[in-house]
């Protein structure tokens, strides 16, 4: 199953060299993960390739002061929001007034015991995931109260198909990936599976922009006869890209048209994963790769289409990301052939759905989910015409 592994990451930006060493080896005591730098200046650089759950910096350095090391702070929207410590020798009230307007949650004064040093830290952090956890309720209970989703409550009956899905979100927000089925009549039913570059709710905002250009070009040029999904994916993407609100805001995309009366999948994609498709005639597991650059980067962009021929027990899988990517000893990694090979195994079983959900997506023994993660399972079934 799954883990999440909640760790404690810490900068400590301090000068002195034998006072951080002191502080940094008490501080991993405690579980905390010690980033040291020995000046404001280090402190960035380290800042550009991590992110601290709490900074805890001296007042008094050469060069850049803790004060002018949070006014830099506090310009950066990455960082602006990390709490942010004073560590000083000062206990002058007037300094420490000065350090709490610039937002700084607290000041320690040098000499104080670990075990307050520690609680100070670990109190901090309590708040914030609370905090945290408030605001993930609060913006799901405004969500459901206007009755938006990204993400549908079942798949449709789709006559000769069984259609499934499954979805986790990162870290438990709401983000970029969405799903939807537009079914336009018995023999008719277009699949959609979407990424909107970005994180969490950022991400997750724009879905609706993306899906309601979807939704509308997909069943306006149906009305007019035009089931083409290459042409459909042309036509939202041209769309997309005269939208101002979703400018520099791009979208991968996997647009399927299951006719069912013919018993044929379109497939066409916007810089989406390849799709799985299990032969189970021949019992061969082999990717389907589309053509297309992402949605919203190329007014221009044209886009091919695959004819897939579904004979009974055939299957398809659509992925996200979230289901390649995925954080192992703290580096973020992506393995798109290691996942393709660990599914070949359950395609083409009864249950195979359900032994991918069970086998993989949660049994990545340590791996840490890094994305939001979905899947969509399509197979063929005996038609009944």
């Amino acid at each position: 199953m799954i883990q999440e592994i909640i760790e404690k990451k810490v900068l400590l930006v301090e000068d002195d060299i034998f006072s951080s060493m002191m502080m940094e080896k008490g501080l991993q005591k405690a579980g905390y993960k010690c980033l040291v730098a020995r000046s404001a200046e280090e402190a960035f650089t380290i800042l550009k390739n991590e992110m601290p759950d709490i900074i805890l910096s001296d007042y008094e350095m050469p060069d850049m002061n803790g004060f002018d090391l949070r006014k830099q702070l506090i310009k950066d929207p990455r960082l602006k929001n990390i709490p942010f410590v004073f560590l000083t020798a000062n206990t002058d009230e007037e300094m420490m007034l000065k350090g709490l307007k610039l937002n700084a949650i607290d000041y320690i004064i040098k000499g104080t015991s670990f075990p307050v040093i520690i609680s100070k830290l670990d109190n901090v952090l309590e708040v914030v995931r609370n905090q945290h956890e408030l605001s993930v309720q609060e913006l799901k209970k405004a969500a459901e109260a206007i009755n938006i989703k990204s993400i549908p409550a079942n798949a449709p009956e789709t006559k000769g198909f069984h259609i499934d899905f499954w979805h986790r979100p990162y870290e438990d927000y709401p983000g970029g990936d969405f799903i939807d089925f537009i079914k336009i009549n018995e023999d008719c039913t277009f699949v959609i599976l979407g990424d909107v570059m970005g994180k969490k709710w950022k991400a997750w905002f724009f879905t609706f922009g993306y899906l309601s250009y979807i939704r509308s070009v997909t069943r306006f040029l149906v009305l007019n006869k035009e089931f083409s999904t290459a042409k459909i994916l042309k036509k939202i993407n041209e769309l997309i890209c005269l939208d101002e609100a979703l400018a520099d805001i791009f979208s991968s995309l996997s647009l399927l048209m299951i006719d069912s009366k013919n018993s044929v999948v379109l497939y066409s994609g916007a810089g989406d994963l390849p799709l799985a498709y299990y032969n189970a005639e021949t019992k061969e597991f082999k990717k389907i790769q589309a053509q297309g650059l992402l949605l919203g980067l190329k007014y221009n962009a044209d886009y091919d289409e695959q004819t897939i021929s579904m004979h009974n027990g055939d299957q398809l899988m659509l992925f996200s990301d979230g289901l390649i990517d995925f954080i192992k000893e703290n580096d973020k990694q992506s393995d798109y052939d290691l996942f393709f090979s660990n599914i070949h195994s359950l395609a083409g079983n009864k249950n195979s759905f359900q032994n991918i959900k069970t086998k993989i997506i949660s049994g990545t023994g340590n791996n840490v989910q890094a994305d939001d993660a979905s899947i969509i399972f399509i197979q063929k079934n005996q038609a009944c015409y």
